[in-house]
């Protein structure tokens, strides 16, 4: 493999997660007994990637408390290691660019220290699991100057990416397309790209000036003169930018083939290690098709759900197509059904909450039923 720093994207504008991401960024999100972001970093981590560089949000507490010094990573290093890089302050509310120019602009220094000949880049408001030995490989085999991580999925869907490329046969990219203009099953940009770390910090120069730009911008301006290809991921993986998908994603892994891909490989999603007991399953407990993360006490029925760390169910109530956060209290007599609950949430005796598929109930963060 040859050599590389990464640089992830912790900062990203989603305003569809109905306030599960008002007071922490997307990336922050729980997911199990993970963040979100765990699936990047690892990711990278996996990859032999030891210098990585975080762009984090102005409302970065829960991001920097969970990641700390990158210890559970690996990341806590004398030489590489983590780095915790600022955002710029421009175009704070609204903005919609994926890869900020303006963000790298701020932290060009990162790039001009390091020597290393490639720079990966991605978003983390995914989950997936991809190693980068064999995208590096591609990238070189190819001689390219630009390789974009793509994901063909079976139908055109316009949540799945807004950007999709036109290849050649020999797998270079030679335009990029919207949903609108699509007549075939898209190939989906993934907000993963590998770039020579030159032509990267070339781009940053000559566009960082550029109001609103995009790193996606400079690159379709440099279709023709760059060697940009794209390499076709195949495993699994879930973009969150709303709370339906949010909960698709969660409830996917319930399927032991799709758990599998993100969780039982070589390559294992690492996070902050916490010493909780295992959880306990009271004598009346029944638990179908969920995962249950450590330190719980379970006592009621449990169905097709997703249960965080540190989370009591009382006797005789049913969490059923749910999505439990940690440290959330389900008294006796409960019923839960397609219910999304933040972190530290209290639910009374005998009370029914109801959602569906593809409208759950969210109920926030500290709330009290």
């Amino acid at each position: 493999m040859c050599e590389a720093i990464g640089i992830l994207f912790g900062n990203s504008r989603i305003d569809g997660l109905q306030g599960l991401a008002e007071k922490r960024p997307i990336e922050a999100l729980p997911f199990g007994r993970y963040r979100l972001l765990d699936f990047a970093l690892s990711s990278m981590v996996n990859s032999g990637i030891r210098t990585i560089g975080l762009i984090t949000p102005y409302h970065n507490r829960t991001m920097l408390s969970h990641i700390g010094a990158g210890k559970a990573w690996f990341l806590e290093r004398k030489a590489g290691g983590l780095f915790i890089l600022p955002e710029t302050i421009y175009g704070l509310v609204g903005r919609k660019e994926q890869f900020f120019l303006k963000d790298l602009a701020l932290n060009i220094e990162y790039l001009q220290r390091d020597q290393a000949e490639n720079v990966v880049i991605s978003s983390c408001n995914q989950v997936f699991n991809i190693n980068y030995h064999e995208v590096l490989d591609y990238h070189e085999d190819k001689n390219a100057d630009i390789t974009l991580v793509y994901k063909k999925f079976d139908t055109p869907n316009r949540k799945n990416s807004q950007t999709h490329l036109i290849m050649d046969e020999k797998q270079r990219v030679i335009n990029f397309n919207d949903y609108d203009e699509l007549e075939n099953s898209p190939l989906n940009f993934i907000n993963m790209l590998i770039i020579r770390r030159q032509i990267l910090l070339d781009i940053i120069n000559e566009y960082q000036e550029q109001e609103g730009f995009d790193l996606l911008d400079a690159i379709t301006i440099k279709l023709k003169s760059l060697k940009i290809y794209g390499y076709s991921f195949q495993g699994y993986i879930g973009i969150i930018q709303s709370v339906q998908d949010y909960y698709q994603c969660s409830m996917d892994i319930l399927d032991t083939k799709i758990r599998e891909k993100l969780f039982l490989g070589l390559d294992r999603i690492h996070t902050k290690l916490l010493d909780n007991p295992p959880t306990c399953h009271g004598e009346h407990a029944k638990v179908r098709n969920s995962l249950i993360a450590s330190g719980c006490m379970i006592e009621g029925k449990v169905e097709n759900s997703v249960i965080s760390r540190g989370v009591i169910i009382e006797p005789e109530a049913q969490v059923i197509n749910c999505i439990i956060m940690s440290k959330c209290w389900i008294r006796a007599q409960t019923i839960l059904n397609h219910v999304i609950l933040d972190k530290l949430v209290e639910v009374g005796e005998g009370r029914v909450l109801q959602g569906n598929s593809e409208n759950p109930m969210v109920v926030l963060k500290r709330a009290k039923i």
